[in-house]
């Protein structure tokens, strides 16, 4: 494994865990009284905008497979 890929697996993590943490908090804030529409649009925005980047980087550590 070169340098480069542990680099992008270390940076997937990261997202991955980021990810997860926005999940968590979007769930909290949807069940609070009362729901801060702005705030969880954005933080609904962000976690998209992650899972994007995720799908990017799962797909660049993929090897490319001629079928």
């Amino acid at each position: 494994m070169d340098e480069v890929s542990i680099q992008l697996r270390q940076k997937l993590e990261e997202l991955r865990i980021e990810h997860r943490d926005l999940d968590a908090i979007i769930d909290k804030i949807a069940n609070t009284q009362p729901v801060d529409l702005f705030q969880l649009q954005r933080l609904k925005k962000r976690k998209l905008a992650l899972k994007d980047m995720i799908i990017k980087l799962e797909s660049d550590l993929l090897p490319d497979i001629i079928a």
